[in-house]
């Protein structure tokens, strides 16, 4: 086993990762506020995460995986002011905020198997864990870290040396150069910890609380639900770009108010998915493809993997439709390979050797890519390649062992002519390959070689 190493945004360097229980790995990864569909740039993100925790499990470790689902408390603004998101969506939709999340989070989760993304071990609710959260805000309460305001409790940040460490925040800056009215906020980067109901209307989502009827903020649940299900302090905590000045720097605060650390050992990002060199795919911006417009548009979801592994996930990524038809063609003729070399035999270990350093060097996967094609067109024996290529898609997630090429519905005899026509193309046999080919022709059917591998059709 080589030596793995991640960068971590908290040090700002790429370091050894060691995991705190030997053969164990904690992961949290924040995931979505199920008011609306994700985006291709959130999933982005979590094709990142699966990335990293197949190439953890790829290495041995078992992986405890967490992902929650915000569905309250997440505001439309990040200084804990505007709409409660799942409430505007309500009112967009018709439906209560109780079953836009039971919606969306359907819809996300069919988002994640579409582009193979394997579920995480424990799916964690915000509102399944109110009490959680009130828990953790009394033991920052009784640490001296809170002060309430008319609309709600809060965060004191002056009174945490290293708040703002893990975005590199210039505090005195932001305070100097603060133009909008905090309200009765004491410092403009305190946040809420649980807002109140408004005095003139009920809420769909609503608790009691010892400081009140409300709900909770923001940045509350990930740190609640983080640490009982993974602990005070767990290994690698991930997510969007987005998170490092705000969402996380606020979960370590208030972590480290709590117990003392910085909740994870590990902060890991991804960074953004661009429609052009400057925008960034949002849903505010209304620059929005999801995984179903691919699907509309006649892509396999699995092209949307392809294209994101081919680019570091701490680079900014550029989407364009030609981007995505290339990675779309290199999938088809991958599968193509892949079907072509028939039954696996033994890996390679020295490719295998090669893999691992490329992956464990802070999920290489451009290189990884490489090698793969390097692979293929290698002078191994076909049965090794293919064993090789399906130990390295346990990381790649492109689902190469179920892949089989699409046959319309040709009768079984035909259909076996085309299986006895792949096995004399593996083994070279071109003249047989030619002669079935022929046949095929004859009895009625168009054989059509494409890069997913061949297709029949009926003749006209």
């Amino acid at each position: 086993m080589t030596k793995m190493y991640f960068y971590d945004t908290y040090t700002r360097e790429k370091r050894e990762f060691v995991p705190l229980k030997p053969g164990e790995v904690g992961l949290y990864t924040c995931g979505p506020t199920v008011y609306n569909f994700a985006h291709l740039g959130n999933m982005r993100t979590y094709i990142f995460e699966d990335l990293l925790r197949r190439t953890l499990e790829f290495n041995g470790f078992q992986v405890k995986h967490v992902m929650n689902i915000t569905d309250v408390g997440h505001l439309t603004s990040d200084a804990d002011t505007g709409e409660d998101k799942m409430e505007k969506g309500s009112r967009r939709t018709g439906m209560t905020a109780w079953q836009i999340a039971d919606f969306y989070t359907a819809e996300f989760r069919k988002d994640m198997a579409r582009l193979n993304i394997v579920e995480p071990t424990i799916w964690s609710r915000a509102t399944d864990h109110i009490k959680e959260q009130i828990e953790f805000i009394r033991c920052i309460e009784a640490a001296g870290y809170t002060y309430q305001t008319s609309d709600g409790v809060y965060f004191d940040t002056s009174k945490l040396p290293t708040y703002g460490y893990l975005g590199r925040l210039d505090i005195e800056g932001l305070q100097a150069g603060m133009r909008i009215d905090m309200g009765e906020k004491h410092n403009p980067t305190d946040f809420a910890l649980w807002k109140f109901s408004p005095g003139d209307q009920k809420r769909q989502m609503e608790w009691e609380s010892p400081w009140g009827v409300g709900f909770p903020g923001w940045h509350i649940e990930c740190s609640a639900m983080s640490a009982k299900y993974l602990g005070s302090f767990f290994d690698i905590h991930c997510g969007g770009e987005d998170h490092i000045t705000v969402h996380h720097t606020n979960e370590i605060a208030q972590t480290e108010a709590c117990y003392g650390t910085r909740l994870a050992n590990f902060w890991m990002h991804a960074y953004f998915l661009q429609l052009d060199d400057s925008v960034r795919m949002s849903k505010s911006s209304g620059d929005f493809l999801r995984v179903e417009t691919l699907v509309e548009k006649g892509y396999d979801p699995l092209a949307y993997r392809m294209f994101c592994l081919n680019a570091s996930y701490r680079q900014k990524l550029n989407f364009s439709w030609e981007g995505l038809d290339a990675a779309a063609k290199s999938l088809d003729r991958l599968r193509a390979i892949s079907h072509e070399l028939g039954d696996p035999s033994v890996v390679d270990e020295d490719y295998l050797d090669r893999f691992s350093e490329m992956v464990d060097d802070d999920l290489n996967m451009p290189r990884a890519i490489a090698l793969v094609w390097e692979l293929v067109r290698s002078d191994l024996p076909e049965g090794v390649r293919k064993a090789t290529l399906l130990k390295f898609d346990t990381v790649l997630g492109f689902g190469l062992a179920d892949w089989k090429p699409s046959v319309e519905e040709a009768p079984a005899e035909v259909v076996a002519l085309l299986t006895q026509r792949q096995q004399a193309r593996a083994e070279k046999r071109w003249q047989d390959a030619d002669a079935l080919r022929d046949q095929i022709t004859a009895d009625g059917w168009e054989l059509m070689d494409t890069p997913e591998g061949p297709k029949l059709k009926p003749r006209k």
